[in-house]
């Protein structure tokens, strides 16, 4: 990879990653510091990251940090602890997106992470597979109960609108 291409690179990719970690740390100044610290290391790097492998590798390392991170503060939630349907929306409440995005809030990271790299940034199960470390079936394993937790917290779509 050319400095020309790891600015290209910074330029097309760094907002993804900002939005994949935001997603999932909700903690602005943390998802900077991960993000700065993915090109960090794609800097020392460079030379040996192809540029048509630089999106994978960025996402991947991007993932690698923030688990480090987490890991670091021990603050993963297990499902187990949050109890069925604690959080099912019951009344009329019009903000969509407030309630999905506490859903996801209370999913495990691994399911978070999958579920957001799926869901939004559009990723298929091999990139997935690439970026986490996980076999494909594993994957697909954890979006199937992250979306099952959602549709149990949030009910029915009625009862949100």
């Amino acid at each position: 990879m050319t400095i020309a291409e790891y600015n290209l690179c910074v330029e097309q990719f760094a907002d993804g990653i900002y939005r994949f970690i935001l997603k999932n740390l909700r903690d602005s100044e943390q998802s900077r510091d991960v993000v700065q610290e993915t090109y960090t290391r794609l800097w020392t790097r460079y030379t040996d990251v192809n540029f048509d492998k630089a999106k994978s590798y960025l996402f991947t390392t991007a993932y690698h940090t923030m688990i480090d991170m987490i890991r670091r503060e021990k603050t993963v939630t297990v499902l187990d602890e949050i109890a069925p349907y604690a959080g099912t929306a019951t009344g009329q409440y019009s903000d969509l997106k407030e309630v999905l995005d506490e859903a996801v809030s209370r999913l495990p990271e691994i399911q978070r992470s999958v579920l957001l790299l799926r869901d939004y940034e559009g990723y298929n199960y091999k990139e997935i597979e690439e970026i986490t470390g996980l076999n494909e079936s594993q994957v697909k394993v954890y979006i199937y109960r992250a979306r099952q937790f959602l549709m149990q917290y949030i009910g029915t779509i009625e009862a949100v609108i």
